[in-house]
């Protein structure tokens, strides 16, 4: 379905990501694991050209193309097949949740605003917002506007979602909120690359784990190896420091 491959790109002398290669099938809930700079939204905003990369090659089913050469039509084909989730939610706070899902389907994709708007009240049902339609983001948790970024993301009917650490912005007692929605895509079959840092939902709910580090895949392989039997050493000292004792069997 989604296969990159050889991602590289520097910002300035900086090497973040230096040959990265993904493949997605679908249906798949990958989950992005790794400290602080090792690359990993920098790899998630390349497949959807909200960065360039240096070099390195994508195939999305029918579509082949390089990530730094790829032509405007190219790049709008792609993002018509993803969706992204922002780690800051990026809603218009001039506009309501209602509005806000509704605007790229009437901007982007040009779906007429009765049909947009029945399609946009579906989704934000779908994540636990029917009582919000007609809230602005200044009236609503963090939760709830991260919900409303993960209907924005349903509305468009994606082949993939690529959420950026979807809850690290978050307060502690709204994380769950959001982590039960996505639990429900997933069963749904909802095909997923997940950047996080929320180690229970890649236990538990993806189907396959990446573990980045300085730019490079250290590791990746299916939950219950990788977190139960990691092979590298920086994976276990990785593993180590972010899962509770109990958790950690090595």
């Amino acid at each position: 379905m989604l296969k990159i491959t050889g991602i590289k790109k520097s910002f300035g002398k900086t090497e973040v990501l230096k040959g990265v290669d993904i493949t997605v099938n679908k249906g798949d809930v990958v989950a992005v694991l790794g400290p602080s700079g090792s690359g990993k939204t920098t790899m998630l905003r390349c497949i959807n050209f909200l960065e360039t990369a240096d070099s390195g090659e994508l195939e999305f089913d029918e579509i082949k193309t390089s990530l730094n050469s790829a032509s405007k039509k190219t790049i709008n084909d792609i993002r018509k097949k993803t969706a992204f989730v922002f780690q800051n939610y990026n809603l218009f706070n001039n506009k309501t949740a209602l509005e806000n899902v509704m605007e790229g389907l009437v901007i982007a994709r040009k779906v007429p605003v009765k049909e947009a708007e029945e399609i946009a009240k579906k989704a934000l049902d779908k994540v636990g917002l029917s009582h919000r339609y007609d809230y602005y983001p200044a009236s609503l948790s963090g939760g709830q506007q991260q919900r409303v970024g993960i209907a924005r993301a349903i509305a468009v009917n994606p082949d993939v979602i690529l959420f950026d650490e979807p809850t690290s912005a978050l307060d502690p007692e709204l994380i769950d909120e959001v982590l039960s929605v996505m639990r429900k895509l997933a069963k749904e079959g909802t095909t997923m690359i997940v950047v996080t840092h929320e180690m229970s939902f890649a236990q538990d709910v993806a189907n396959h784990v990446i573990f980045m580090d300085k730019g490079v895949i250290v590791e990746e392989g299916n939950p219950r190896d990788f977190f139960s039997h990691p092979k590298e050493d920086r994976t276990k000292q990785f593993l180590k420091r972010v899962l509770p004792v109990d958790d950690y069997v090595i």
